[in-house]
């Protein structure tokens, strides 16, 4: 199912993604998509994409995470990072495997160290997704307590209905608050 409406989404979605990519080339040029270093199923790394919604060499001037007013962000970057257009790349993530379109948020490797060993083995027990019931509830607003918990809510009650959820809750969530 991945498979399948990963490939829809990009058929349906391919003029949006020319013109992200545009935009972002006109305001602060190549390369268009970032490559991150990312952990998924069992720990595994992977790189996991996204538009590029930062000033070039971003990692070297900041941490990994951003906080409202982020000077690091460009003004097309603030736009897709709102609507969630920056996440769509991962729709080639999904093709590849290495994601979902719903599951818990892959982690960088440095969040590792936030987990307990049981806690950690849990969240990547499951494939990593674009969207995660802790996106769908707080969006980018959750204290590390509250993704932890609907990280692993979402692993012990994960199904179909359950994705349909989340789903639908983030697509009402887009373009709202907490989107950093």
């Amino acid at each position: 199912m991945d498979i399948v409406l990963s490939l829809v989404a990009l058929l349906v979605l391919g003029p949006l993604l020319l013109v992200a990519a545009l935009a972002i080339a006109l305001e602060t040029g190549f390369p268009v998509l970032f490559r991150q270093t990312r952990l998924g199923l069992n720990g595994q790394e992977f790189g996991m994409y996204k538009f590029r919604s930062m000033v070039k060499n971003a990692a070297q001037m900041g941490p990994y995470f951003t906080a409202e007013n982020d000077p690091r962000i460009t003004r097309v970057g603030r736009f897709i990072r709102r609507t969630s257009i920056d996440e769509l790349p991962q729709l080639f993530n999904v093709l590849t495997g290495e994601m979902s379109l719903v599951g818990p948020r892959p982690d960088v490797p440095a969040q590792r160290s936030l987990y307990t060993d049981a806690d950690w083995a849990q969240r990547c027990s499951v494939r990593p997704g674009i969207t995660g019931l802790a996106q769908a509830l707080y969006r980018s607003d959750s204290t590390e307590v509250q993704r932890l918990e609907a990280d692993l809510c979402y692993t012990r009650e994960a199904s179909l209905w359950l994705d349909l959820k989340i789903c639908w809750w983030t697509f009402k969530r887009l373009g709202g608050q907490g989107a950093n």
